[in-house]
């Protein structure tokens, strides 16, 4: 029985030392697995995916001569508004060849607050219905527009058509891979940040051993002793 305890016992010591030998990874490993793996998907997002392109056309809000210039810049902002609403796409679906739902999600207007200029971008997976897009809207907002001029004193001219873009306006494999790397790498922080092994190593931390005295007795005690062994 004693051999077989001891037996149990040197087992239990060397399963021991070698899982002490056995070399572990390090603790900030899961940074640079996060960043590969974000590295991979990004890059893959960007492969995989079919680019997207983006044409744009201009189109300007002129006053009359009774109006002042202030004017047609307030009108920009308020066209701007409406370039996107189902009246105007409705006027834009015959020469844009798209269901009117869809185009509100491939077109889109903005304007500058000093400038009464409205750009009309239209998005596709092909540059040649881009630039369909964003002339169809440019026309539809024109012509619905002039119809008021009288009433508002400005009238929406265009100002430079859209053409077929020749490159993609979706980002390349290249920068979809850096922001999965960034994005990975991110991660990868805030698990090293708030991982539970981080928890468990701030709790298991031995706490400062704080020695106690053996406390003093009071001067009344210490008295009353006194008088007891001279009573003795």
């Amino acid at each position: 029985m004693a051999d077989t305890v001891d037996q149990k016992k040197s087992d239990r010591h060397r399963s021991e030392r070698r899982r002490l030998r056995r070399p572990r990874p390090p603790a900030w490993w899961p940074l640079p697995v996060c960043a590969v793996l974000g590295l991979a998907a990004g890059g893959a997002y960007g492969v995989l995916k079919a680019p997207e392109y983006a044409a744009t056309s201009y189109v300007v809000a002129v006053p009359d001569d009774t109006t002042e210039p202030a004017t047609a810049l307030g009108f920009a902002q308020a066209y701007a508004r409406i370039a996107t609403s189902s009246s105007t796409l409705a006027y834009a679906q015959p020469r844009a060849g798209i269901a009117v739902r869809k185009l509100r999600t491939q077109v889109r207007a903005e304007t500058s607050p000093e400038s009464p200029m409205i750009a009309i971008t239209g998005t596709s997976k092909s540059p040649s219905e881009a630039a369909d897009i964003a002339n169809a809207v440019a026309d539809a907002l024109s012509l619905s527009s002039n119809q008021a001029a009288k009433n508002t004193g400005v009238q929406l001219l265009l100002f430079n058509q859209a053409v077929a873009p020749t490159d993609p306006a979706s980002p390349s494999a290249a920068i979809s891979g850096a922001v999965g790397l960034c994005a990975g790498g991110l991660l990868g922080g805030l698990w090293l940040l708030a991982r539970p092994g981080r928890r468990k190593d701030a709790e298991g931390e031995p706490q400062p051993v704080v020695e106690e005295y053996p406390s003093l007795p009071a001067q009344g005690e210490h008295a009353e002793t006194k008088e007891k062994e001279s009573v003795r």
